[in-house]
Protein backbone atom coordinates (compact mmCIF):
# COMPACT_ATOMS: atom_id res chain seq x y z
CA UNK A 1 0.00 0.00 0.00
CA UNK A 2 1.44 3.50 -1.04
CA UNK A 3 2.00 6.32 1.68
CA UNK A 4 1.02 9.96 1.10
CA UNK A 5 4.05 11.32 2.23
CA UNK A 6 2.33 14.89 3.54
CA UNK A 7 -0.05 12.76 5.37
CA UNK A 8 2.78 10.65 6.68
CA UNK A 9 4.76 14.12 7.67
CA UNK A 10 1.90 15.42 9.18
CA UNK A 11 0.88 12.86 11.22
CA UNK A 12 4.11 12.09 12.29
CA UNK A 13 4.73 15.83 13.34
CA UNK A 14 1.57 15.58 15.19
CA UNK A 15 2.43 11.83 16.72
CA UNK A 16 6.01 13.73 18.19
CA UNK A 17 3.86 16.27 19.79
CA UNK A 18 1.68 14.35 21.10
CA UNK A 19 4.08 11.68 22.80
CA UNK A 20 2.64 9.01 20.97
CA UNK A 21 4.96 6.25 19.64
CA UNK A 22 3.61 4.40 16.48
CA UNK A 23 5.58 1.87 16.47
CA UNK A 24 3.48 0.21 19.51
CA UNK A 25 0.70 -0.08 16.81
CA UNK A 26 -0.54 -3.18 15.21
CA UNK A 27 1.11 -3.32 11.49
CA UNK A 28 -2.43 -2.90 10.08
CA UNK A 29 -3.27 -0.05 12.41
CA UNK A 30 -0.01 1.70 11.25
CA UNK A 31 -1.11 0.52 7.35
CA UNK A 32 -4.28 2.28 7.53
CA UNK A 33 -3.25 5.16 9.48
CA UNK A 34 -1.06 5.80 6.46
CA UNK A 35 -2.91 5.09 3.96
CA UNK A 36 -3.64 7.26 0.67
CA UNK A 37 -6.58 6.53 -0.48
CA UNK A 38 -9.24 8.23 1.12
CA UNK A 39 -12.22 6.74 3.15
CA UNK A 40 -15.38 6.04 2.00
CA UNK A 41 -17.38 8.28 4.57
CA UNK A 42 -15.65 11.38 6.70
CA UNK A 43 -16.20 10.26 10.07
CA UNK A 44 -15.18 11.86 13.73
CA UNK A 45 -14.91 10.79 17.15
CA UNK A 46 -16.85 11.37 20.46
CA UNK A 47 -15.06 12.69 23.05
CA UNK A 48 -16.51 10.67 25.63
CA UNK A 49 -14.50 7.92 23.90
CA UNK A 50 -11.44 9.01 25.37
CA UNK A 51 -13.34 10.96 28.60
CA UNK A 52 -10.29 10.19 31.35
CA UNK A 53 -7.42 10.89 28.92
CA UNK A 54 -9.00 14.42 28.48
CA UNK A 55 -10.01 14.99 31.83
CA UNK A 56 -5.66 13.96 32.38
CA UNK A 57 -4.58 16.34 29.50
CA UNK A 58 -7.39 17.45 27.05
CA UNK A 59 -4.82 19.25 24.80
CA UNK A 60 -2.45 16.15 24.38
CA UNK A 61 -4.95 14.15 24.20
CA UNK A 62 -6.90 16.53 21.21
CA UNK A 63 -3.49 16.03 19.56
CA UNK A 64 -3.17 12.72 19.62
CA UNK A 65 -6.66 12.25 17.96
CA UNK A 66 -5.28 14.52 15.30
CA UNK A 67 -2.39 12.52 14.68
CA UNK A 68 -4.80 9.09 14.47
CA UNK A 69 -6.39 10.83 11.61
CA UNK A 70 -9.48 12.10 13.03
CA UNK A 71 -10.23 15.62 11.90
CA UNK A 72 -13.52 15.79 13.56
CA UNK A 73 -14.99 15.75 16.85
CA UNK A 74 -18.20 15.52 18.52
CA UNK A 75 -17.44 17.14 22.18
CA UNK A 76 -19.95 16.36 25.23
CA UNK A 77 -20.58 19.11 28.59
CA UNK A 78 -18.38 17.93 31.64
CA UNK A 79 -17.35 19.79 34.57
CA UNK A 80 -15.14 21.88 32.40
CA UNK A 81 -17.58 22.42 29.54
CA UNK A 82 -17.94 22.08 26.01
CA UNK A 83 -15.00 23.37 25.42
CA UNK A 84 -12.69 21.80 28.21
CA UNK A 85 -11.75 24.60 30.16
CA UNK A 86 -11.13 27.13 27.15
CA UNK A 87 -13.10 29.66 26.29
CA UNK A 88 -14.86 28.39 22.68
CA UNK A 89 -12.72 30.97 20.45
CA UNK A 90 -9.69 29.47 21.89
CA UNK A 91 -10.59 26.18 21.43
CA UNK A 92 -11.23 26.42 18.00
CA UNK A 93 -8.16 27.87 17.50
CA UNK A 94 -6.46 24.77 18.65
CA UNK A 95 -8.85 23.17 16.83
CA UNK A 96 -7.58 24.95 13.16
CA UNK A 97 -3.91 23.65 14.39
CA UNK A 98 -4.68 20.29 14.58
CA UNK A 99 -6.26 20.57 11.68
CA UNK A 100 -9.45 19.50 13.22
CA UNK A 101 -13.01 20.96 13.36
CA UNK A 102 -15.57 20.74 16.19
CA UNK A 103 -18.89 19.90 14.78
CA UNK A 104 -21.48 19.59 17.46
CA UNK A 105 -21.75 18.93 21.31
CA UNK A 106 -23.91 16.93 23.45
CA UNK A 107 -25.12 19.63 26.37
CA UNK A 108 -27.30 20.36 28.71
CA UNK A 109 -30.07 22.14 26.60
CA UNK A 110 -32.16 23.55 29.72
CA UNK A 111 -29.58 25.36 31.02
CA UNK A 112 -27.84 29.17 29.60
CA UNK A 113 -29.07 27.32 25.90
CA UNK A 114 -29.12 30.34 24.20
CA UNK A 115 -25.68 31.12 25.18
CA UNK A 116 -24.29 27.96 24.23
CA UNK A 117 -26.28 28.05 21.13
CA UNK A 118 -24.59 31.27 20.51
CA UNK A 119 -20.81 30.31 21.56
CA UNK A 120 -21.33 27.15 18.84
CA UNK A 121 -22.57 29.30 15.93
CA UNK A 122 -19.67 31.20 16.93
CA UNK A 123 -17.31 29.17 16.17
CA UNK A 124 -18.96 27.39 12.91
CA UNK A 125 -20.47 24.42 14.96
CA UNK A 126 -23.10 22.83 13.00
CA UNK A 127 -25.21 20.87 16.05
CA UNK A 128 -25.91 21.12 19.44
CA UNK A 129 -27.18 18.11 20.94
CA UNK A 130 -29.20 16.42 24.08
CA UNK A 131 -28.05 13.45 25.19
CA UNK A 132 -29.83 11.92 27.61
CA UNK A 133 -33.78 12.41 28.68
CA UNK A 134 -33.71 8.65 30.50
CA UNK A 135 -36.69 6.70 31.12
CA UNK A 136 -40.39 8.64 32.56
CA UNK A 137 -42.84 7.27 34.25
CA UNK A 138 -45.67 7.93 31.33
CA UNK A 139 -45.68 8.95 28.10
CA UNK A 140 -46.32 12.20 28.76
CA UNK A 141 -42.78 12.54 29.78
CA UNK A 142 -41.60 11.90 26.65
CA UNK A 143 -44.14 14.30 24.91
CA UNK A 144 -43.06 17.54 27.00
CA UNK A 145 -39.41 16.07 25.99
CA UNK A 146 -40.67 16.75 22.34
CA UNK A 147 -41.84 20.56 23.74
CA UNK A 148 -38.42 21.01 25.27
CA UNK A 149 -36.61 20.10 21.94
CA UNK A 150 -38.89 22.53 19.80
CA UNK A 151 -38.34 25.02 21.90
CA UNK A 152 -34.10 24.25 21.86
CA UNK A 153 -34.34 24.01 18.01
CA UNK A 154 -35.80 27.52 17.77
CA UNK A 155 -32.87 28.88 19.97
CA UNK A 156 -30.31 26.76 17.36
CA UNK A 157 -32.34 27.86 14.36
CA UNK A 158 -31.95 31.63 15.79
CA UNK A 159 -28.63 31.35 15.61
CA UNK A 160 -27.81 29.18 12.45
CA UNK A 161 -27.14 25.98 13.91
CA UNK A 162 -29.77 23.31 14.61
CA UNK A 163 -30.51 20.75 17.51
CA UNK A 164 -30.84 17.27 18.19
CA UNK A 165 -31.82 14.42 20.11
CA UNK A 166 -29.14 11.47 20.54
CA UNK A 167 -30.99 7.97 21.67
CA UNK A 168 -30.40 5.00 24.47
CA UNK A 169 -32.25 1.91 24.46
CA UNK A 170 -34.97 3.14 26.71
CA UNK A 171 -36.57 5.23 24.32
CA UNK A 172 -37.79 2.31 22.53
CA UNK A 173 -39.34 0.40 25.19
CA UNK A 174 -43.06 1.07 25.15
CA UNK A 175 -44.83 2.79 27.07
CA UNK A 176 -48.89 2.26 27.71
CA UNK A 177 -48.70 1.04 23.97
CA UNK A 178 -46.64 3.52 22.58
CA UNK A 179 -42.67 3.67 21.64
CA UNK A 180 -41.23 6.87 23.27
CA UNK A 181 -38.92 7.70 20.20
CA UNK A 182 -42.17 7.60 18.13
CA UNK A 183 -43.34 9.79 20.03
CA UNK A 184 -40.54 12.35 20.18
CA UNK A 185 -40.33 11.99 16.42
CA UNK A 186 -43.91 12.89 15.89
CA UNK A 187 -44.16 15.80 18.43
CA UNK A 188 -41.01 17.64 17.52
CA UNK A 189 -41.03 20.06 14.51
CA UNK A 190 -38.86 18.71 12.02
CA UNK A 191 -37.72 21.86 10.77
CA UNK A 192 -35.95 22.60 14.12
CA UNK A 193 -35.54 19.09 15.30
CA UNK A 194 -33.14 16.65 14.16
CA UNK A 195 -32.07 13.28 15.54
CA UNK A 196 -28.53 11.55 16.17
CA UNK A 197 -28.64 7.49 16.07
CA UNK A 198 -26.73 5.89 18.53
CA UNK A 199 -26.29 2.63 16.57
CA UNK A 200 -25.57 0.57 19.43
CA UNK A 201 -28.02 1.30 21.54
CA UNK A 202 -30.96 0.78 18.62
CA UNK A 203 -29.71 -2.97 18.42
CA UNK A 204 -29.67 -3.18 22.35
CA UNK A 205 -32.82 -2.75 22.07
CA UNK A 206 -33.53 -5.42 20.51
CA UNK A 207 -34.39 -2.84 17.31
CA UNK A 208 -33.62 -2.86 13.28
CA UNK A 209 -31.90 0.47 12.43
CA UNK A 210 -32.48 -0.01 9.00
CA UNK A 211 -35.88 0.06 9.66
CA UNK A 212 -35.70 3.13 11.23
CA UNK A 213 -33.88 4.90 8.97
CA UNK A 214 -36.30 4.14 5.97
CA UNK A 215 -39.46 4.69 8.33
CA UNK A 216 -38.10 7.97 9.23
CA UNK A 217 -36.75 9.66 6.15
CA UNK A 218 -34.90 12.82 6.83
CA UNK A 219 -34.79 12.67 10.48
CA UNK A 220 -31.92 10.92 11.58
CA UNK A 221 -28.86 13.36 10.81
CA UNK A 222 -26.09 12.27 12.53
CA UNK A 223 -25.18 8.82 14.04
CA UNK A 224 -22.81 6.98 16.74
CA UNK A 225 -20.84 4.67 15.01
CA UNK A 226 -20.42 1.91 17.74
CA UNK A 227 -20.20 -1.77 17.84
CA UNK A 228 -22.26 -4.41 20.51
CA UNK A 229 -21.17 -7.73 21.09
CA UNK A 230 -23.53 -10.11 23.23
CA UNK A 231 -21.55 -11.06 26.67
CA UNK A 232 -22.17 -13.15 29.68
CA UNK A 233 -23.94 -10.19 31.03
CA UNK A 234 -25.75 -8.91 28.12
CA UNK A 235 -24.15 -6.77 25.79
CA UNK A 236 -21.15 -4.06 25.82
CA UNK A 237 -19.08 -1.50 23.45
CA UNK A 238 -16.16 -2.61 21.42
CA UNK A 239 -13.89 -1.82 18.71
CA UNK A 240 -16.08 -1.70 15.18
CA UNK A 241 -16.07 -4.60 13.70
CA UNK A 242 -15.57 -6.92 16.21
CA UNK A 243 -18.93 -7.26 17.19
CA UNK A 244 -22.17 -7.89 15.63
CA UNK A 245 -23.71 -4.88 13.75
CA UNK A 246 -23.26 -4.82 9.86
CA UNK A 247 -21.91 -1.29 9.37
CA UNK A 248 -22.22 -1.45 5.73
CA UNK A 249 -25.55 -2.42 5.32
CA UNK A 250 -26.69 -0.33 8.33
CA UNK A 251 -24.68 2.66 7.01
CA UNK A 252 -25.57 2.41 3.60
CA UNK A 253 -29.28 2.66 4.55
CA UNK A 254 -28.87 5.42 7.04
CA UNK A 255 -27.45 7.57 3.77
CA UNK A 256 -30.18 6.84 1.91
CA UNK A 257 -32.03 8.61 4.66
CA UNK A 258 -30.48 11.55 5.01
CA UNK A 259 -27.41 10.08 7.28
CA UNK A 260 -24.65 13.11 7.05
CA UNK A 261 -22.51 12.70 10.19
CA UNK A 262 -20.53 9.40 10.93
CA UNK A 263 -19.30 9.66 14.64
CA UNK A 264 -17.24 6.90 16.20
CA UNK A 265 -17.56 6.45 20.21
CA UNK A 266 -16.79 2.87 22.25
CA UNK A 267 -17.75 3.12 26.06
CA UNK A 268 -15.79 -0.34 27.12
CA UNK A 269 -12.45 -1.59 26.33
CA UNK A 270 -11.71 -5.29 27.17
CA UNK A 271 -7.82 -5.95 26.33
CA UNK A 272 -6.91 -2.38 25.55
CA UNK A 273 -7.24 1.08 25.90
CA UNK A 274 -9.67 3.96 24.93
CA UNK A 275 -6.49 5.72 22.60
CA UNK A 276 -5.62 2.17 21.30
CA UNK A 277 -9.48 1.93 20.61
CA UNK A 278 -9.57 5.03 18.89
CA UNK A 279 -6.61 3.64 16.48
CA UNK A 280 -8.44 0.55 15.82
CA UNK A 281 -11.47 2.23 15.44
CA UNK A 282 -10.34 4.98 13.15
CA UNK A 283 -8.78 2.26 10.84
CA UNK A 284 -11.41 0.54 10.34
CA UNK A 285 -13.85 3.35 9.62
CA UNK A 286 -11.19 4.49 7.05
CA UNK A 287 -11.38 1.23 5.33
CA UNK A 288 -15.00 1.46 5.51
CA UNK A 289 -16.93 1.12 1.94
CA UNK A 290 -20.73 1.52 1.52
Amino acid sequence: MSINRRSFMRNSTLAAAAGLSFPLLSKAAQATQFSESAAALPFGIQLWTVKEDLGANAKDTLAKLSAYGYNQIESFEGPKGMFWGWKHTEFKKYMDDLGMKIISSHCNHLVNFEQKAAEAAEIGMEYLICPWKGPQKSIDGFKKAAEEFNKAGEICQKNGIRFAYHNHDYSFKPIDGQVPQEVMMKESDKALVDFEMDIYWVVAAGEDPMKWFKKHPGRFKLCHVKDLKQTDKGHESVQIGKGSIDFPAVLKAGIKSGLTRFIIEQEAFTGTNPLESAVADAGYMRGLRV
